[in-house]
């Protein structure tokens, strides 16, 4: 076995490949370790030596220690998944390897222009590292919050919009708009509004009723009206969705 700054290579003698491999790098530095393998017996007598000056010995350190980050990501995620560790506890210890990543890539951006490709050199195996370090770029409990927050920002924009189409249908009904092509687009409106908030069970009152007024509206000729007693009624049953729907939120009269 090799080791490298903290952590240990798999056996060149194993897998050849692995020595100074030109897939990986860009300009491959010349490595004693290709010729060393084509001779198994100067192997027993011979010191291995991974670099001719301080430079490739850097580089080969600066490698031990981008392998040790992407393995300690992957047993992290792991761990984080298990339940293993606090989300507290994963967060800080996830922030720190990736700001440890982030500039350590930074300084092999040259010999090392694609971590994947790194890690498929190395055998590696670590698609939820990979996932962390590369795409994403934050811990998993900072991703979740943001996906929270967009998600509550959407549902209080839908809120506002069916709150906005309650109480413009129920003042066209007090303004004499009683015409079908008046009352009907109001209705489309709101029942289209309603059927976007995912809280709302499907068989929400709101949208019972308002599908039902539609259907009846659709039967009517665009120019007729509602009659007062059917205006009337739609307004109470606007307002008894409206007050329905209120209490149906999360932490209403909170």
């Amino acid at each position: 076995m090799l080791s490298f700054g903290s952590c240990v290579f798999p056996s060149v003698k194993k897998n050849p490949s692995l020595c100074a491999c030109p897939v990986l790098f860009s300009n491959p530095p010349p490595s004693p370790l290709c010729d060393l393998i084509l001779n198994p017996i100067a192997m027993t007598t011979m010191e291995v030596k991974l670099w001719n000056d301080k430079r490739e010995r850097e580089m080969y350190d600066n490698f031990g220690e981008l392998y040790a980050i992407i393995k300690a990501t992957e047993r992290l995620e792991k761990a984080y998944v298990r339940d293993i560790i606090s989300p507290q506890e994963y967060e800080l210890e996830c922030q720190k390897l990736i700001a440890h990543f982030k500039t350590l890539a930074s300084t092999l951006k040259d010999t090392v222009p694609s971590i994947e490709r790194f890690a498929d050199t190395y055998k590696m195996e670590c698609p939820a590292a990979i996932n962390r370090l590369v795409v994403s770029g934050v811990p998993a409990t900072v991703e979740h919050r943001a996906t929270v927050a967009a998600s509550a920002s959407t549902s209080a924009a839908i809120v506002a919009e069916c709150v906005q189409n309650f109480i413009t249908s129920m003042d066209s009904l007090k303004l004499n708009m009683v015409a079908v092509d008046q009352v009907h687009p109001l209705l489309s409106d709101l029942y289209a509004s309603l059927n976007k908030l995912t809280i709302l069970p499907p068989d929400f009152e709101g949208k019972t009723k308002m599908k039902e007024w539609i259907a009846r509206l659709s039967k009517m000729g665009a120019a007729d009206e509602l009659t007062e007693q059917q205006a009337r009624q739609l307004h109470f049953d606007l307002e008894s969705s409206y007050n329905s729907f209120m209490a149906a939120l999360p932490n209403a009269g909170t």
